[in-house]
């Protein structure tokens, strides 16, 4: 149990900091609720933090159940698995998906405040969010990172579905949890204070992450 997301990026920041990294290495935060996560990561490698924007399309009648996601540069994900149960043709997915385009744009437009997104041409993207559980959205993120050029992609989580980290790692050079439960019903379970994260409250971390240096005894550790 971690006891809000900025622990859980710690104690996953001092995890990633034991992996062999070479390279430049960019940290990406999964907005809203693993932006937080990856704030903790990237001072703990002294990387520089941006947002990766992906969107859920949520099973018709249960929205928090992913099937599928969407990601910048017409990236489009569906995983029949994780819908099971609901019946959803190629069309009627595919008109679930056009409606979350308005939001994933909206967030682009409003995270990135007019600022370009950081380059990732031969990089190696750290993709983090808060917690894994069918995987749609981080399979969408890292697909996003490649078409943006990213040499290498690493997926590092606090929490993950044992089947949703094997979707992703099918797709990631390598995956990273801290904590991967027999049964995981739902990501929130596993913190004390799961509250919604606030675009302010994201804007606020990204802005942070421009100026602070990592924490001493991080940067002893490195």
């Amino acid at each position: 149990m971690f006891s809000n997301r900025s622990a859980a990026g710690v104690a996953l920041g001092r995890a990633v900091l034991k992996y062999d990294l070479r390279g430049a290495l960019v940290v990406l935060g999964l907005p809203r609720g693993g932006v937080p996560v990856a704030y903790e990561v990237a001072r703990a490698l002294g990387a520089p933090l941006d947002v990766m924007v992906v969107r859920k399309v949520g099973a018709p009648g249960r929205q928090e159940l992913a099937i599928g996601a969407i990601a910048p540069g017409g990236i489009l994900v569906r995983e029949p698995s994780s819908g099971a149960g609901f019946s959803c043709s190629r069309e009627e997915f595919e008109a679930l998906a056009e409606r979350e385009q308005a939001e994933l744009a909206r967030r682009e437009r409003v995270y990135r405040h007019g600022l370009p997104p950081l380059n990732l041409t031969n990089r190696t993207a750290i993709l983090v969010d808060d917690g894994i559980a069918t995987g749609c959205t981080m399979v969408a993120a890292v697909r996003a990172a490649r078409r943006a050029g990213a040499g290498s992609t690493f997926v590092a989580v606090p929490v993950a579905s044992d089947s949703g980290l094997a979707l992703v790692g099918v797709e990631a050079n390598e995956t990273l949890s801290l904590k991967i439960p027999a049964n995981l019903s739902a990501v929130g379970e596993y913190y004390d204070n799961f509250e919604q994260v606030t675009d302010g409250q994201v804007l606020q971390l990204l802005a942070q992450a421009r100026h602070d240096p990592a924490p001493a005894h991080l940067q002893e550790a490195r």
